[in-house]
């Protein structure tokens, strides 16, 4: 079985997956990077990993590797595409070979519906990547957010198409019951918030959170990692508010040494908005061993977080205030979601089994098997 896999460039969440493919499909795996890794990520210290994996192909260097990349496209058996041109998804659809789209949600952006509605360009790209080829029985969906379906299937698309996917990062293996223990020698409850200081990623509800438990006495230090525009708005209304003993913003730190600040935290808060279409930082978290308390709109909680068995979910701020109290109080509370956090992330949701699933699932297809997985990356959504 040959499969190929299309996306902008390869990122570091892509990787662990990508690798589990090429183990099992050597040769026959191939990704294909439509895009040079933009500059922007490569300011915030991410790696251009084009260029250090032997499966990618970049159709973007040279006009080679642009004929390889197209004829890969075409030729795959299977072809998991979150970028390419339209003119090659439908050279490919037309020869009626198993392809699958790959995408968060449609609605992403409050406004998105009416963005793409009343844009002609944006109405006929969307128009020429899933509407028009929506009768097409070997044209499926791979939704990267827990409620893509719901927006495919307003619009009445990919109807018992699409199935649940996401990022499945590298997991690190820990004596769970130890490191729970190390958390626990914290003088302060440690709670840590991971994300870029933008709008719909909400830092100033960490500030708050962090104003709200201070005023209650409540015995707690939250540290804030990452960068972005509203940055130093922040760190003026933390000083501003007399905060700085309680809420330290650390800045941006490198990707492989945020696991080392997750490793010590007891409490991580996710509080992102429907914009998030994934939310990386979810998974990290849970494999560290946190005790989570995350917004329920994000892409990845619903599909990870089982509230109350390995995680909290808020859908107000209030509640995020009283859970992350009721956290700080109960120590046999938080020992318990972080150790279920980080069994059902190293044993639930891996690289591995992602990978042994989707080929089921392409098996199943091609050769009209029976498809027996019914929870987990790549089952069916409802």
């Amino acid at each position: 079985m040959k499969v190929v896999f299309i996306s902008n460039f390869l990122t570091h969440h892509q990787v662990p997956f990508c690798l589990e493919m090429q183990k099992r499909l050597g040769e026959d795996f191939k990704f294909i990077s439509t895009v040079k890794i933009f500059d922007w990520r490569l300011k915030l210290g991410f790696k251009d990993l084009d260029n250090e994996y032997d499966f990618v192909v970049k159709a973007y260097e040279n006009e080679e590797s642009k004929a390889l990349a197209k004829k890969l496209t075409l030729e795959s058996d299977v072809a998991i595409i979150g970028s390419t041109t339209d003119e090659i998804l439908e050279e490919r659809l037309k020869q009626d070979k198993l392809t699958f789209r790959y995408r968060a949600r449609v609605f992403i952006f409050p406004d998105g519906f009416y963005k793409t509605v009343f844009n002609k360009e944006k109405l006929k790209l969307f128009y020429n990547r899933h509407i028009k080829f929506r009768k097409n029985k070997n044209l499926y969906m791979l939704c990267a957010n827990a409620y893509g379906a719901k927006d495919f299937n307003f619009l009445g698309l990919y109807k018992n198409k699409i199935y649940k996917w996401g990022y499945f990062l590298e997991t690190n293996k820990y004596d769970i019951d130890k490191l729970i223990e190390k958390k626990e020698e914290n003088k302060k409850i440690e709670i840590i918030w991971v994300a870029r200081f933008v709008k719909w990623k909400h830092p100033e509800i960490v500030v708050k959170l962090a104003k709200r438990l201070k005023k209650q006495n409540i015995n707690f230090h939250i540290r804030m990692l990452g960068t972005g525009v509203l940055e130093e708005k922040t760190r003026k209304k933390v000083k501003e508010l007399n905060l700085e003993d309680v809420l330290e913003i650390v800045g941006q730190v490198p990707s492989d040494e945020v696991k080392g600040y997750m490793e010590k935290a007891n409490i991580f808060i996710g509080t992102s908005d429907s914009q998030e279409g994934w939310g990386a930082v979810i998974n990290e978290s849970m494999n560290a061993g946190c005790a989570i308390v995350a917004n329920k709109k994000m892409g990845s909680v619903p599909f990870l977080i089982k509230n109350n068995e390995n995680g909290l979910i808020y859908t107000s701020y209030k509640e995020l205030e009283n859970k992350v109290k009721s956290l700080i109080d109960d120590k046999e509370l938080r020992d318990k979601l972080g150790i279920n956090a980080y069994k059902y992330i190293t044993e639930k949701w891996t690289s591995s089994i992602a990978a042994n699933n989707i080929i089921e699932l392409f098996d199943s297809i091609i050769n009209k098997k029976e498809y027996k997985i019914t929870e987990g990356p790549a089952s069916k959504e409802k």
